[in-house]
């Protein structure tokens, strides 16, 4: 069975759904296909810095989301091995782009509200594309029930394991010897935590809660497991239990937020990267398809920039597609092959072509400091600890409003 589609998104993920959204703000339909047979919100929920709020912005659904979440007023840092706080810092500073706004959105409520936002039909669920081949200005996608959709513009969102990077080139994501855990503690009354990021380093594990609203915390643990603990990953009470052991010195409260996380609300993943150099030479884009999000810059989640990322990937492809496909006189597209085909074809290599480039150095950067911040934060020994703790923390912290000072700018095209 075959089928045709102006563009297809692989992937009905953050990056999928908010490209798709975009494309639809500028009166341009695509298709997104979804391997599962519904929505996934693994991760339960993310820290959204202020170059994802200019993209919430952008795509039309920032509001809603501010009005679920509380704003975190700053980040506090806290040795695991001597209890005591070694930093702290205000998300109030001014940066380049305006003021900073920081809150932890659960994931739910943001890929929902992205899902909302599209027209009836726009996402085919229970749809694993196997391959892609091309034929002649048409990318083909085959899926696992044997259809085949002919595709003018082919973007993979299809997170780490992507079909679409593989056939760009690019080599799976690296390991980086590191796993996390990350749950959501839901209170049935508040939970009397301040609206703070609150972060614990020591001995080679670094974990943080972090309170979404009144009733929901958010937190993760990352550490460099050893063979014993990879096999916890099996059974979830046995590695809560041992994860509440390995906590350190941290406040009873906090505690008591892994305590009270059931064990549907947490999972255990490896912390996998994508080499930064590859996108310096690898293809973000070839002809008329391209990635975006973990698909292209897999990155370790040491600056919360994950997401955040993806989201700015969405509204950036969005922008650089719709001039593609809008330049005709009147916004109408020609839609005829031959000589027009090979027009359209080529403004769309162009336009994905602007699209790797705005991105390539951003994700470039952020992969790297990512994955730095995560080595330091989760070194060992007892000069790394006195080191860190007098010397870095102040520095660590910084980088995320740094490198959260970013606009991906408007979804307008000129």
């Amino acid at each position: 069975m075959e089928a045709e589609a102006d563009v297809v998104i692989v992937g009905a993920g953050i990056s999928g759904l908010a490209t798709s959204l975009g494309l639809h703000r500028l009166g341009i339909r695509s298709l997104v296909l979804e391997s599962s047979d519904s929505l996934r919100t693994t991760g339960f929920a993310l820290t959204t810095w202020t170059n994802a709020w200019k993209a919430l912005d952008a795509l039309g659904i920032a509001d809603s989301l501010r009005q679920q979440h509380v704003t975190l007023d700053g980040n506090v840092t806290s040795s695991r091995i001597t209890g005591l706080q070694t930093f702290e810092m205000p998300f109030k500073a001014k940066g380049k782009h305006g003021d900073h706004e920081v809150r932890c959105v659960k994931r739910k409520l943001l890929v929902d509200g992205l899902a909302n936002e599209l027209p009836s039909g726009t996402i085919r669920f229970s749809s694993k594309v196997v391959s892609v081949d091309e034929s002649g200005y048409i990318k083909l996608v085959h899926l696992a029930d044997g259809t085949i959709l002919k595709a003018k513009v082919l973007v993979g969102c299809d997170g780490v394991n992507s079909v679409v990077a593989k056939w760009l080139g690019f080599k799976p994501p690296a390991f980086t010897g590191r796993s996390a855990i990350r749950g959501c503690a839901t209170f049935k009354s508040s939970h009397g935590f301040d609206p703070i990021f609150m972060q614990y380093f020591g001995n080679g594990i670094r974990s943080g809660a972090v309170p979404c609203d009144d009733a929901n915390v958010y937190w993760y643990i990352a550490w460099t497991p050893s063979s014993q603990e990879k096999e916890l990953e099996e059974n979830p009470a046995q590695l809560k239990r041992y994860m509440l052991s390995k906590l350190g010195k941290i406040p009873d409260k906090v505690k008591a937020v892994v305590e009270n996380t059931e064990l549907d609300a947490f999972i255990s993943s490896p912390l996998r990267y994508r080499h930064p150099w590859e996108l310096l030479w690898g293809n973000i884009s070839k002809g008329n398809a391209c990635v975006a999000g973990d698909a292209l810059h897999p990155m370790t989640p040491d600056i919360g920039q994950g997401g955040c990322c993806a989201l700015e990937d969405s509204v950036v492809l969005a922008r650089c597609l719709g001039e593609a496909l809008l330049k005709n006189s009147g916004g109408e597209r020609k839609d005829k092959e031959g000589e027009e085909g090979k027009e359209e074809y080529e403004r769309i290599e162009m336009g994905l072509n602007k699209y790797a480039n705005e991105r390539r150095w951003r994700s470039f950067d952020l992969i790297s400091t990512s994955y730095v911040v995560g080595f330091l934060q989760g070194s060992n020994g007892k000069f790394m600890n006195f080191f860190r703790d007098k010397c870095l923390s102040s520095i660590l912290a910084g980088l995320r409003l740094k490198k959260a000072d970013f606009d991906c700018g408007k979804l307008s095209i000129s």
